[in-house]
């Protein structure tokens, strides 16, 4: 997700804590944001665990997401 909407997020998120709050619009525009921005961190996270592996003690490694047949 780019700085700009990560910005706007932050930014709605102040104006939602005003008396005036947000309008009908703000508040769509808010929620489409704030799912996209979960739905990038999940997908980075995804990224992160399909990559981590978990070393036993016998010095096996075993993959923390995915297949457990991807051990190494």
């Amino acid at each position: 997700m780019v700085q700009e909407k990560v910005n706007r997020i932050n930014e709605l998120a102040r104006k939602s804590k005003t008396p005036e709050g947000l309008t009908e619009a703000e508040k769509a525009e808010q929620k489409a944001l704030r799912e996209e921005y979960i739905r990038d961190y999940r997908a980075q996270f995804t990224g992160i665990l399909d990559n981590t592996y978990i070393q036993r003690p016998d010095g096996t490694k075993e993959k923390v997401g995915g297949n457990k047949k991807d051990n190494k």
